[in-house]
């Protein structure tokens, strides 16, 4: 199959025509080889519009949602990013193009592993991978310019926004009060926090930042 020419057909009509046409995400998404990212018996369809379960509540996402997010967080080349449950890596090999350093975080040391031998691979020389809880962040690695959470949520750990940088912003998609996934940005400002809505996305969720049920009589 011949992946770089999947990949410039994926651009052309999952990227650009979703409003995201900026030369330096258009370049990454173009040099990132999305099919190493996923599991061997899925690479041939690596560069289609579906999600592809990558490991357990782990996925790629649609290159759309990908894209828009990561358009949304505003990354700049001086920028520190965290990712939050990077999973098989493939949003912190993009970013890792348009920042200066990438820290790449997810559960497992497994996971960990198998990301840092695909970033050698590619050559991502900017990017640490460090395995710990997801709520947690790594504050000693903070402040971040920018925290890209790559899963869904109904609930922000307060760890993740005070590991922000004043005028940091954070990117998720998050689960509003309908029910609706939507990519946001929350932007930090002093000790306060705003958050702004962008699109509609459903990608996997991380179950663990789901609001806890209560019962009323």
């Amino acid at each position: 199959m011949d992946f770089a020419r999947a990949r410039e057909i994926m651009v052309d009509s999952q990227i650009r025509p979703n409003d995201v046409t900026e030369p330096a995400i258009v370049s990454a998404f173009m040099r990132t080889p999305r099919e190493l990212f996923a599991p061997a018996d899925k690479q041939g369809i690596a560069y289609s519009e579906h999600e592809i379960t990558t490991s357990p509540d782990r996925a790629l996402w649609t290159p759309r949602d990908t894209a828009k997010l990561i358009k949304l967080a505003d990354i700049k080349a001086s920028d520190s990013v965290l990712v939050v449950g990077a999973g098989s890596g493939y949003e912190a090999a993009l970013i890792s193009q348009l920042a200066a350093k990438v820290v790449a975080l997810d559960e497992t040391q497994a996971l960990a592993d198998a990301m840092a031998q695909r970033f050698e691979v590619i050559g991502a020389r900017n990017i640490e991978t460090l395995a710990g809880p997801l709520g947690q962040g790594v504050p000693g690695a903070a402040p971040f310019d920018v925290i890209y959470v790559a899963g869904m949520l109904e609930i922000l750990p307060e760890a993740w926004t005070a590991q922000l940088r004043d005028g940091g912003r954070l990117v998720a998609v998050i689960v509003d009060d309908g029910g609706v996934g939507r990519g946001s940005i929350v932007q930090k400002s002093g000790t306060a926090v705003a958050a702004r809505a962008g699109f509609d996305a459903s990608p996997p969720r991380f179950s663990e930042f789901d609001r806890k049920p209560y019962f009323s009589f």
